[in-house]
């Protein structure tokens, strides 16, 4: 994979010109953001930030999850954060909405900012180095008895107490 690079900068957009395939691909979609570290995403949720985790559920039973983020698979991102589809989600209620998305290592997250802004959510970013550099920044992650649901249409709000959400905020690192 290609090396991670945090700034857009002329070397990216001339990178994007003489690839070829999912490199090209990537450099072009990442060209357009302006991609978040890990602990500027975490500062962004509590500016009103939304945290989208497309993680399959393999990755989130192993890993542990992002307190606060909303579960949306990949293949439905589009239909659950645009405010203008009946399949959307209670948060996804205008196109200002900071959407940052966030996967295992930042690669998937970039093309799908890409696919939200395309659809005009002008706010969407992504995370540099995804979960993983989440997780090296030692930020809040939550271990659930189950991994959480993935969110469908009109479902929102955080996972109620109970049995299945067992240990939602016992995470490795105390919530402030």
């Amino acid at each position: 994979m290609p090396e991670e690079s945090p700034d857009v900068s002329a070397t990216t957009c001339e990178y994007a010109a003489r690839s070829t395939g999912v490199d090209r691909l990537l450099a072009q979609a990442r060209a357009g953001l302006r991609r978040l570290h890990p602990a500027e995403a975490w500062a962004a949720t509590r500016r009103g930030g939304v945290i989208a985790d497309t993680r399959p559920e393999f990755q989130r039973r192993a890993a542990g999850e992002i307190p606060g983020a909303v579960v949306i698979e990949r293949n439905h991102l589009e239909w659950r954060l645009d405010p203008t589809c009946e399949s959307r989600i209670p948060e996804a209620r205008s196109h200002d909405i900071h959407w940052i998305v966030i996967c295992a290592e930042g690669y998937s997250s970039s093309l799908a900012a890409a696919a939200l802004r395309e659809l005009g959510l002008h706010n969407a970013t992504d995370v540099i180095g995804g979960f993983d550099a989440w997780v090296e920044a030692d930020l809040p992650i939550v271990h659930p008895a189950r991994p959480t649901v993935p969110r469908g249409p009109g479902e929102g709000g955080l996972p109620e107490a109970g049995p299945r959400n067992e240990g939602l905020y016992a995470g490795r690192r105390s919530m402030q």
